[in-house]
């Protein structure tokens, strides 16, 4: 496993809208399990593939204990809303109020192709959208209602 760089703000890969993933093959494989390790790192909740330069519909999630990998993803219900802070590993130092669905279905592959459906509350709907909204060329700075001063974090 390797570090992979995490694309930043402006590079034009973000907002690419991202093509549905073909091969489920080695290649594939080296790719998640380096996301994996980039976002502990990283030290974050969820990757999407476009933050590491690759324009293909899959990210990755670590929800506590469980390590998520959605490949050619659709979040086909939603419900409810949480007005929650967010962050983004591509963008730097940013941090805002987003209100986003508390409860999500997704439906997806995994890293051999096998569909799966999964439903996801609270933080894992937060990320489930978030990192999907990657695959489409969105960032979390397209939805904030209200950006928050890093520094006005470290007093809270």
């Amino acid at each position: 496993m390797a570090l992979r760089r995490i694309v930043k703000v402006g590079d034009p890969v973000l907002r690419t809208v991202c093509r549905p993933v073909t091969m489920f093959d080695q290649n594939l494989h080296t790719l998640l399990d380096d996301m994996h390790e980039t976002l502990d790192k990283a030290e974050g909740v969820g990757l999407a593939a476009p933050q590491v330069g690759c324009c293909r519909r899959f990210f990755i999630m670590h929800l506590g204990d469980m390590r998520i990998e959605a490949i050619n993803p659709e979040i086909i219900k939603k419900s409810g809303k949480q007005r929650v802070l967010e962050g983004c590993l591509s963008v730097p130092n940013q941090w805002g109020y987003v209100t986003r669905p508390n409860k999500c279905k997704l439906r997806a592959q995994d890293r051999n192709g096998n569909w799966y459906e999964m439903t996801l509350t609270a933080l894992g709907a937060q990320c489930t959208c978030h990192e999907y909204a990657h695959l489409d060329g969105q960032l979390f700075t397209d939805v904030v209602e209200e950006f928050v001063k890093p520094e006005d974090l470290e007093e809270a």
